[in-house]
């Protein structure tokens, strides 16, 4: 989205809708914005009545006419909203010069993922992560396997052996091991493992299988030292429980949603 604005606004003003802060129950939190174009409107402050309201202010502000920086909006019966909350929207008119410091305010902090694959499932996860709030390094053992386009929050890293790309991962990475082979996605967990008993920096590990896979793996990874209490810590089957279909992009959306309630439930 950011990309997006920054591109049409190196050719056209806008008015950039924030909100400001926020009361009560409300659909997007403080920091929420979009930007409003004559012809057009990037990203979203919750939808509805508010947002058609807000649309219609800002571009009174691209026509010329006077108004305040600052709005209330009460989600109530006048808006045809029942949230019961309040936001305070803030209007401002953007250009050309604002795109520096515009990429530095509204740029999302970006949760650093690792996927280990390029196979089917693999190349359906980057899909469902490059529209999310996540920082993916993307690591083959195979060069070739690696798309030529790929969305702007993924980074592609060829690694031989697989395992060599774990111990340069960035901290707080949550980890996602689905390659080609079994052994490359033992060699991988094992890897993680080592690195958890060193720095203890990998909330997540991921190991796409099943439960059976899973067993065998406990007991090649007892066989190379690890306890009970560091093989608890990885994930597998991953995704969401109760989903049992396979489709590569049905798993996907699974496993990104496994992140995301990774991240509700760590400290901030």
């Amino acid at each position: 989205m950011l990309n997006q604005l920054c591109t049409r606004l190196a050719a056209q003003d806008a008015v950039l809708v924030s909100i400001e802060s926020t009361q009560g129950s409300v659909p997007r939190g403080a920091g929420a914005w979009m930007a409003v174009f004559a012809d057009a409107v990037i990203n979203t402050i919750g939808g509805g009545h508010v947002e058609f309201q807000a649309i219609d202010a800002a571009r009174q502000r691209l026509a010329g006419l006077p108004g305040d920086n600052t709005l209330r909006y009460t989600l109530g019966p006048s808006l045809g909203q029942c949230c019961g909350g309040a936001v305070h929207l803030r209007f401002e008119r953007i250009g050309t010069a604002d795109i520096p410091s515009l990429q530095a305010r509204l740029a999302a902090p970006l949760t650093p993922v690792a996927l280990f694959g390029g196979g089917h499932v693999g190349k359906a996860m980057v899909k469902v992560l490059g529209l999310l709030p996540f920082a993916v390094t993307w690591i083959d053992s195979r060069d070739e396997i690696f798309p030529p386009d790929v969305p702007a929050n993924v980074q592609c890293e060829h690694s031989d052996p697989v395992q060599g790309a774990v111990k340069d991962l960035a901290p707080g990475s949550r980890v996602l091991v689905m390659s080609f082979s079994h052994a490359e996605d033992l060699d991988v967990v094992a890897a993680c493992l080592a690195r958890l008993r060193q720095h203890d920096d990998l909330p997540y590990i991921g190991l796409i299988g099943s439960t059976t896979k899973w067993a065998t793996f406990r007991h090649r990874l007892h066989e190379r030292g690890y306890t009970d209490a560091e093989l608890d810590r990885v994930t597998c089957p991953i995704g969401l429980s109760g989903i049992h279909r396979k489709e590569p992009e049905v798993i996907a959306v699974g496993v990104a949603a496994q992140l995301l309630q990774l991240e509700a439930s760590l400290p901030t």
